[in-house]
């Protein structure tokens, strides 16, 4: 699938399985994030939306507005952190790298990259949106 020109319509008929949808207060900005510090590839970026590619994995970013008669809308914070309790992981990405660039790009380090006894190396990043993001790799 081509997720540069691929129709809305049928994008949402190929997902499969569990889906991951972010709500952010900017979408352009988050992508540039996700690209720089995690290598993520992100596909029709627009103030409203965009798909985001981790190696074969793909997931959704909609900003606020997208969802102005959905129920979860009323849920969000006006200011602050969100998505307290997620954690994303990124199981192909060099915790240690991950926090330089995390850092270089205005991320928030929850926990410097270490050896954790479930057998990753870890380092929890949150993004200005609040989402922790845990770039880890096998020890």
């Amino acid at each position: 699938m081509d997720f540069e020109t691929v129709k809305a319509a049928e994008f949402g008929a190929s997902l499969r399985g569990i889906g991951l949808n972010l709500l952010v207060r900017d979408v352009p900005a988050l992508c540039a994030m996700l690209e720089t510090v995690f290598d993520m590839t992100s596909h029709q970026v627009t103030p409203d939306f965009a798909i985001v590619t981790y190696g074969d994995q793909v997931f959704q970013i909609h900003a606020d507005g997208t969802y102005h008669s959905h129920p979860l809308l009323g849920l969000l914070p006006e200011s602050g952190v969100r998505g307290a309790g997620v954690e994303i992981h990124l199981y192909d990405t060099d915790p240690d790298d991950a926090v330089q660039r995390g850092e270089a790009a205005g991320m928030h380090v929850l926990a410097a990259a270490a050896d954790k006894p479930h057998g990753l190396r870890e380092a929890y990043l949150m993004c200005l949106n609040g989402y922790a993001w845990v770039a880890s790799r096998p020890l």
